[in-house]
């Protein structure tokens, strides 16, 4: 809750910054570089995260494929639920209730197909920032640095430093597009809908992988139920005595964060912005509220804070339920 707390605070400074700036804004072209700049810089260092630790690399070989399917079934299944659940709730793909068959379609239509190569470009980005961590943090970081812990917790204070700087860029783009909170209004709570549809259509997932795959469906419910977050949900499986279940867990939640930073831009581009969100699940409140805020809009980035903060309050409930 700490984090949520800090998190939460960054971006209300950033929006608070943002909402004088509201005149000059044709003048503030640096913001979007450095906050693309700085959201490559922070996938680098993830990346550099995963390929240093020994547990991911060496579980990859019993356990990747397991968490691999676990992971493209359950975001399909996350993204269909949320699309069927945005039809239902007359929201356009922009995430903005329609009332009007015309509204705003045009505009915002007009803004993606404006930011169409720039969304392209930065996805080639952050795949190739992803990559070239892990790459990093597996071949060279080993040689260099011989205290694990220490350079753990050097990594972690980064990747902490580098969301808040992020945090108060996506607050600050907040202020200075002003319609989110008129959008957040119509929307209502139209909005608690969303996170809803994202565990239901893990859960789907889920049961389809425990067909799929030799594991049970109460573990296979568990195993989807970490939402992303994969130092708790696979912990309490451990806890539970679950370990392979438990290692299969913490890869599919590293992988669900890993590719939804990769797939986030592309389904906000030919599938929809509010899709997008259904991707990450709980690290959509943090790790990758700025790729999420980047690939869309302000409003649909208030929609995955959100979201993504229900789910994490959700997973110390629903894991152990399916237990």
């Amino acid at each position: 809750m700490t984090d949520v707390i800090m998190y939460l605070s960054f971006c209300v400074i950033g929006y608070v910054l943002g909402v004088p700036l509201r005149k000059v804004k044709d003048k503030l072209g640096w913001v979007g570089t450095a906050q693309s700049a700085s959201v490559i810089a922070l996938v680098f260092i993830m990346g550099v995260r995963i390929g240093s630790n020994e547990q991911i690399v060496g579980n990859l070989g019993s356990y990747g494929i397991y968490s691999a399917i676990y992971t493209l079934v359950i975001l399909f299944m996350s993204a269909l639920a949320v699309s069927i659940v945005r039809r239902v709730l007359k929201m356009n793909r922009y995430g903005l209730v329609v009332k009007d068959s015309s509204e705003n379609e045009s505009s915002d239509a007009n803004k993606e197909k404006q930011a169409g190569g720039k969304i392209d470009k930065m996805t080639l980005l952050i795949v190739g920032g992803v990559i070239a961590g892990i790459l990093v943090g597996y071949f060279v970081c080993g040689m260099i640095f011989t205290d694990e812990a220490a350079f753990e917790a050097g990594l972690s204070l980064a990747i902490t430093i580098g969301l808040c700087v992020l945090l108060i860029f996506v607050g600050l783009d907040l202020g200075i597009e002003g319609q989110v909170i008129n959008n957040f209004k119509n929307a209502g709570l139209r909005i608690l809908a969303l996170p809803v549809a994202v565990a239901l259509g893990t859960m789907a997932g889920a049961v389809i992988c425990s067909v799929l795959l030799p594991v049970s469906m109460r573990e296979s419910l568990a195993i989807g139920c970490g939402f992303g977050w994969y130092s708790l949900g696979a912990g309490i499986l451990m806890d539970a005595g679950y370990m392979t279940a438990g290692a299969i867990s913490f890869m599919h939640n590293v992988m669900r964060e890993v590719f939804s930073i990769i797939l986030v831009p592309i389904v906000a581009r030919y599938v929809g912005y509010v899709e997008a969100i259904a991707l990450p699940g709980a690290p959509g409140m943090d790790v990758c509220l700025p790729i999420v805020e980047r690939s869309t809009s302000g409003t649909v980035a208030v929609y995955s804070f959100i979201s993504g903060l229900a789910l994490s309050l959700s997973v110390a409930l629903l894991v152990p339920l399916f237990l």
